[in-house]
Formats: structure tokens, sequence, C-alpha cells
């Protein structure tokens, strides 16, 4: 049910984006399902394998950044032109993982820091939760009713006794929107990737910055406040591997997760750490369906309502918001450059088209520095 709910929760919030994304760059329907098919089964299978092999939850999404930044600088460029970007994207990440740079930064970066920087990632999605509530009041009164209820009585079911008191709900309201739903296996379709230097600046080094700066970033944050110890050089690589594969497909960039990580690699998910990798198992099973499926999946799961999806997602990631403003602020040395951290992650600030999670720990780590200056 976890591995369910981070699909919900991964999938309906920035589908559309992956959508502008590939209409950016004059898609066809059978295209944007072809990037659908290639998505889901990146995803799926990054995430399932991995899990099995390392018997812990290895998550792994699109990244939702890039594919703002495609849909948003992709005008004037072909989908061959998009292919080749994405390549080089892709061949950068392999770099990258493979020769242990970007885990090198991670291993400096302070627990306390990392654990605001997860916080505020999270949070948004929190307050998400509570907003709804302006449009759709009863719906999120009765989830957070049979939250609360659900952590007093069955607290490792609260989450989806959410996800289904949410459900009938929106079933009994006429609010579910599955008519016309067919079932068909999605062709993919490759296309010949044609390299230019204006495609490369425009497209493939955005794309890469923000995939690692706004995606890796908190992905390996959320790891390590789960308390896991991974290979994070190899998942990288396997990552990068996985989009230079599937890119003539329309991969545009996988990588690791942090916002669906923390539903699986929490204790909702199993109260056993070491079991929790089951959570990600079925989570990997679950998008390699959409992607053998595409636009039919793609429509059952954006059938539900947005205040549902917005609501699910923020009551289950309360208890690592909690646990990660609790390890951000423990520490008294590090308290203000992790607040610093938290709140500037929160603030959805984007610079220069990088986000927020990245200008959080630039921030932090400002503070820090300046607070262990000696005069």
């Amino acid at each position: 049910t976890a591995g369910f709910v981070a699909v919900l929760v991964g999938f309906t919030s920035s589908v559309a984006i992956v959508f502008q994304a590939a209409q950016a760059f004059q898609a066809s329907p059978a295209l944007i399902t072809s990037w659908m098919w290639a998505l889901g089964l990146g995803m799926g299978l990054c995430s399932a394998i991995p899990s099995l092999i390392l018997r812990q939850p290895v998550m792994v999404a699109w990244s939702t950044p890039g594919a703002a930044v495609l849909a948003t600088a992709g005008a004037g460029y072909g989908m061959a032109d998009a292919v080749g970007a994405f390549i080089v994207c892709a061949a950068l990440i392999v770099l990258v993982g493979a020769t242990g740079w970007f885990e090198r930064v991670m291993d400096r970066i302070p627990m306390p820091i990392a654990s605001a920087l997860l916080a505020g990632v999270l949070a948004r999605f929190g307050l998400d939760a509570f907003l709804a509530a302006r449009t759709a009041l009863p719906l999120v009164l009765l989830m957070l009713g049979a939250y609360l209820v659900g952590r007093r009585l069955w607290p490792r079911y609260a989450v989806p006794g959410v996800l289904a008191a949410g459900t009938a709900f929106a079933a009994a309201n006429g609010q579910l929107h599955l008519g016309g739903v067919a079932f068909t296996l999605t062709t993919p379709v490759a296309v010949m990737p044609d390299f230019t230097l204006a495609a490369m600046v425009s497209l493939a080094l955005p794309l890469f910055v923000v995939t690692m700066a706004s995606q890796n970033l908190p992905g390996v944050a959320a790891i390590r406040a789960a308390g896991y110890r991974m290979p994070i050089s190899k998942l990288i690589t396997l990552t990068g591997v996985a989009t230079l594969l599937l890119a003539p497909f329309g991969a545009y960039a996988l990588n690791l997760s942090a916002i669906t990580a923390a539903i699986c690699m929490g204790p909702e998910a199993h109260e056993d750490p070491d079991k929790r990798y089951t959570a990600a198992v079925s989570c990997g099973a679950i998008y390699v369906v959409i992607g053998l499926f595409g636009a039919a999946v793609t429509g059952v799961l954006t059938a539900f309502p947005r205040e549902l999806v917005v609501a699910v997602a923020g009551l289950a990631l309360l208890s690592s918001i909690g646990g990660g403003l609790a390890v951000a602020v423990k520490d008294e040395t590090h308290r203000e450059a992790a607040l610093i951290t938290f709140l500037v992650t929160l603030s959805g600030l984007t610079l220069a088209g990088i986000g927020s999670a990245f200008w959080g720990v630039v921030a932090g780590a400002l503070a820090l520095a300046v607070q262990r200056w000696r005069l």
C-alpha cells in the first residue's frame, strides 16, 4: 500500500509537467505515451531490482524540475534535439556517479543540514494537505479524522485508511472520473538523436544541473535521514545508464527520489526498517505497469481529485517531516544553520533555474561556516 501511495503521489503531482515538456518539442500522442513507457520502465526497474538486491528501499523517480526546465526551454527545438540533450545529460550523470564526485560532496554535508533539507522539501506537501481544505473541506476533514483514528487504533495502517476513506468519499460524490479508460499496451517509439551545441547549452546542461541539485541532493538526504547506508555512487550511475538506454524513447532524466522515498522509507511502510524494501519493490512494479499500459494507467491515476492526492501525501509524510526537524534541531551547534536550511528550502526559492533544495544547502553551509569561523 505504501508503494501505491508513493506512485499516486509522485505520478499525479507532476505528470502534467512531463506532458508539457513533451509537448514543448511538438510530441505526437504516440510519442507522449512512449515517454510514459520509457519513464515507467526506467523508474520501475531502477527501484525494484536494486531494492531486491540490497534489501533496502531504493526509490527512483523522474526529474520533475527537469521537466519544468524542458517545458520552458524546449520551444524551438525538435524531438531529435531533445533526445540528443537527454543522452548528454545521462552521460554527465554517469560521469559524476562513476567517479564518486557527488557522493564525496554529500559526505561533507552534516546530518542536521541534510535532515533540515529533507524536512523543507517535504513540509511543502504537509502545508498543501491542509491548504486543500480551502476547496474541499469535508474531504480533508474526513481524511484527517481517518488519520488520527488510524494512528490511535492501527498505526501501521493509518495511511491506507486515509486513502480508503478519501477514495470512498470521492466516489460517493462523483469525483472519480474513470470513464473511457481502455487498457491497451503502449508501443514505444524511438527517435534518433541530433546533437547540436545550442541544445547542449540550452537543454542538456540545465537538465543535468537541476536534476543533481534539486532531485539527487534531497534524494540522498532522504536515504541518510532514514538511516540507510546505500552505495550512492553506484545508484547514481545506474540512473544515468538507465536514462542513456531509454533516452531515445523519452526518458529525459531519472534520479533518486526524496518525496516518494520518504513514504516508502518511513515507519508507516513497515515497523521493521529491514522490511521496508518491499514498499519500494511494489512501487517499482506499479511503475512498470504504468509504462506497459501508458495512457490508460495515467487516466486511472489522474482520476483522483487533486485535493485527495495532496492530503494523502501530506498526511503520509508527517512522521518524516517531524523526524527530519527533530534531527535538524537536536544539536545546538547546528541548530541555527539547520533552521536556515529548512526555511530557505521550504520557501520554494528558485535562482538561475535551480530550485530551493540546492540553495537551502548553500545557505545552511554558509551559516555554519560563519559560525565556525575563528577571527
